[in-house]
């Protein structure tokens, strides 16, 4: 008792705000529930599990650690499991994980000697007891961010709701009968709340659900809320009312009077439709769902270093399979795994090794490809247990939580794209190796992308720039099922004529070689509109496209999600024939070739400067017909250069509630002011520094949206003002990028299930150790069919001559 007398100084009482870790070791995943406990730092309140435990003395010095083991209580009696109700796992109303109980036990501990005294005990110090129950009466650091994140998910009250019009027509809606006013439709309806007009909703990716009345309607007459019909009970906090404008699902505090103002008495409706949410938890069980996640099949469970599943922390689906295909690489293995101990990653790590990428990463590595997390859980702990087929995993709590703070959107619970994550995740670990590049992991990913334009006068231009992604669009005219496709259509024109529906069984669909996606990234493209410095006018130039570098590991991005009429999400319906080996030998790009001639680069003052840019009248005709102001739509083809309807259409939306959105358009079209550390940030992703000026402009300013903008754009680079300033192109340092040859074998790929990416799920299948292997979350197995046509990225690991 006197040795903790004598270091009651460094024992500290947390305040209501002190982030406290008691549920997670800080640079391994052991938990109270691990075999040596887990050990609380008195001082810094940071947890560590009995292996480590003495490395966070010799750091720092602190002596007293509260000491917390978990063992099992027996299982309760079996409970009938509840379907879910809320896309999300291990929360009230989602899905089950059905954890079972445990018991605390504590005691606090004094290093170096190991020293242990009870708790709770009344000869403890005051100082020591109100600290150790501080600790155990505070919510954990990891779940507080947990529930901050969810919190931050949870429906709005729509800001329209209030002050609601309500036309006084005449309308009421029965109670029963209901069908769409346009078409004849009679399920999928909505009620628009302000003028009693009863739609259908959108026309999923599928060809399933509305006709897109509903929203159609909203375009013109711009009346705001509406509750689909079906799911009005005398629940109404279950019912689903959408906001157009906010263009999300809403709260309608005054849903009731909403309702009575066309007759309508919720208190006697019965449920008859599934809400969007459970449409979506719906949809989850469809075809491609079973095959992605191989539901049916025996899959053998496997266990061992490499083979560690990624618990689930409420839709991080995203970024599980994402980084199991990570650390499947040999840059990623090699750089936080076999060249760096844990040890030294805590040693060099700040006060704080929560906080830090490199630290976390290293801790998410050996996780993961140790073997320590990944044996058999066992079923009960008594002496005759046995090993379960399941693994526990471990949860990336902290790793999501660092590699997300500098992104908004990541550091929701949200469902986010696995093609993002993926680009923002290389982005920080760039970052955080710019000072050692040799080391960088990243590096291998990395390759250039070189654009020749040749314009009617026969001279050329060569734009170059760096990405980590090649992004594909998807030839569906080129599809090897054509006979099958039309005999499906036929079917599906009787089956319609008949009043009858297609079974899952009867479906075809479009297959489409990676072979031709490939070739359509390299195939001469028409570029309208560019100015050529050699002719001082505009014309029309022919664009080719090639790699200047082939990179360690090539990721091939399907673009499977496109936008249509109407600024709707559309996710293509289609199977990719993707072989185990390729060879993109031909598409290497070798620069200016013996003979050309280059278009001069631009006088200041000369022919593009006294142009005035006119809008595009195709692009403004179709932004026309969804209902914008002719006026906007003009200035959104401009100010985007005329490079395409969703560019313009991005910019109509962030600068609608500009002060000067309805001012003429001035004869000589300025730019905006650009910041320029957001043009470095764009710089140091590897584009060239007009383009990121250009991606700026159309995108207001946001960076994210004009990386967006720059990977949605195929033009990009060729349009307007980024055309011919230069006829070299801004240099391209490819001295750290890896190069060899162009044959690659498939490593992996990140298959997703869903109608769009921020909603459903992702699963990832890997070639390990001779055999594919299906990575779902923590369950990990032998895969029997990859679902190698239905990926949505694809890593290819080159192969060495």
């Amino acid at each position: 008792m006197e040795l903790l007398r004598s270091n009651l100084a460094r024992i500290r009482i947390p305040e209501p705000t002190t982030r406290i870790y008691k549920h997670e070791c800080c640079i391994s995943f052991d938990t109270p529930k691990s075999e040596g406990g887990l050990f609380v730092d008195m001082s810094t309140f940071l947890a560590f599990g009995r292996d480590y435990v003495d490395w966070n003395y010799e750091k720092t010095g602190n002596p007293v650690y509260l000491h917390i083991k978990q063992t099992k209580k027996a299982d309760a009696e079996d409970r009938p499991s509840k379907k879910p109700t809320l896309l999300a796992i291990g929360l009230d109303g989602g899905f089950d994980n059905s954890e079972p109980q445990y018991e605390e036990f504590y005691e606090i501990v004094i290093l170096p000697d190991n020293v242990t005294l009870p708790f709770p005990s009344v000869e403890l110090p005051e100082k020591v007891r109100l600290a150790v129950d501080a600790i155990l009466l505070a919510e954990g650091a990891e779940r507080k961010e947990q529930l901050a994140s969810w919190t931050a998910d949870k429906k709005l009250v729509s800001k329209y709701a209030t002050d609601l019009q309500q036309l006084d027509n005449g309308v009421a809606v029965p109670p029963v009968g209901w069908k769409c006013a346009k078409c004849d439709k009679t399920d999928n309806l909505w009620l628009n709340l302000t003028d009693g007009t009863i739609l259908c909703g959108r026309k999923n990716w599928d060809g399933t659900g509305g006709n897109d009345h509903a929203v159609n309607h909203y375009k013109e007459t711009g009346y705001p809320l509406a509750v689909k019909l079906g799911t009005v009970t005398a629940d109404l906090e279950g019912a689903d009312v959408y906001s157009y404008p906010e263009d999300e699902s809403v709260v309608d505090p005054l849903l009731a009077h909403h309702l009575a103002h066309f007759g309508i008495d919720f208190s006697s409706l019965q449920k008859t439709e599934m809400t969007t949410a459970e449409r979506e938890l719906d949809q989850n069980f469809n075809f491609d769902w079973n095959r992605i996640q191989e539901t049916g099949e025996d899959v053998e469970p496997l266990f061992g270093p490499g083979y560690t599943g990624l618990v689930n922390l409420g839709n991080s689906c995203y970024l599980a399979a994402t980084m199991q295909v990570m650390f499947s690489t040999r840059s990623f293995c090699s750089r936080y795994y076999l060249d760096q101990r844990l040890k030294e990653a805590f040693t060099t790590a700040p006060a704080d090794p929560t906080v830090d990428l490199n630290m976390q990463l290293t801790k998410l590595a050996h996780g993961l490809l140790s073997g320590k997390y990944s044996g058999p859980v066992l079923e009960d702990n008594t002496a005759n247990a046995v090993s379960s087929q399941k693994q526990e995993g471990i949860r990336p709590r902290m790793f999501k939580s660092v590699i997300a703070a500098s992104h908004p959107e990541f550091s929701t619970m949200r469902q986010q794209d696995a093609l993002e994550f993926f680009l923002h995740f290389i982005d920080q670990v760039e970052r955080i190796n710019s000072g050692t590049p040799n080391f960088d992991p990243s590096r291998s990913f990395k390759f250039g992308i070189e654009e020749r334009l040749q314009c009617s006068s026969g001279k050329v231009t060569y734009n170059r720039r760096n990405d980590y992604i090649l992004s594909l669009n998807i030839p569906l005219e080129r599809a090897v099922n054509k006979k099958e496709l039309a005999e499906f259509q036929n079917l599906k024109a009787e089956r319609a004529a008949g009043g009858k529906e297609l079974s899952a069984d009867d479906i075809v669909r479009p297959r489409v070689s990676l072979k031709d996606c490939l070739d359509c990234f390299s195939a001469p493209e028409e570029v309208h509109d560019f100015y050529s410095t050699a002719l001082t006018a505009r014309t029309t130039a022919i664009k080719t496209a090639g790699l200047t570098s082939f990179p360690d590991y090539l990721v091939l991005h399907m673009r499977k999600f496109v936008m249509e009429e109407g600024w709707v999400p559309k996710k293509l319906d289609v199977y990719i024939d993707v072989p185990e080996t390729i060879d993109i030998s031909s598409m290497r790009s070798n620069g200016i070739q013996s003979g050309e001639e280059l278009l001069p680069d631009s006088a200041a003052g000369d022919g593009e400067q006294s142009i005035k840019l006119l809008a595009d009248d195709d692009i403004v005709a179709q932004l026309v017909s969804m209902g914008f102001n002719l006026l906007h739509c003009q200035k959104a083809a401009i100010n985007t250069s005329n490079s395409g309807v969703e560019a313009a259409m991005d910019w109509l939306l962030n600068h609608m509630n500009d002060p000067d959105i309805d001012a003429p358009i001035s004869e000589n079209v300025q730019s905006p002011d650009i910041d320029q550390s957001k043009v470095d940030t764009l710089v140091s992703f590897g584009f060239e520094e007009k383009l990121a000026h250009k991606a700026l402009k159309a995108s207001g300013g946001d960076v994210e949206k004009a990386t967006e903008w720059i990977f949605s754009s195929p033009s990009a680079s060729t349009a307007s003002d980024m055309d011919v300033t230069t006829s070299s192109g801004a240099a391209v340092d490819d001295t750290l990028m890896p190069d060899g040859g162009g044959k690659y074998r498939l490593l992996g790929f990140v298959s997703h299930i869903g109608t769009s990416t921020h909603c459903g799920h992702y699963v990832a299948h890997i070639n390990k150790d001779g055999r594919w292997v299906i990575f779902n979350d923590e369950k990990v197995g032998v895969s029997k069919n990859p679902p190698m046509d239905m990926g949505y990225l694809y890593f290819f690991e080159r192969l060495e001559s």
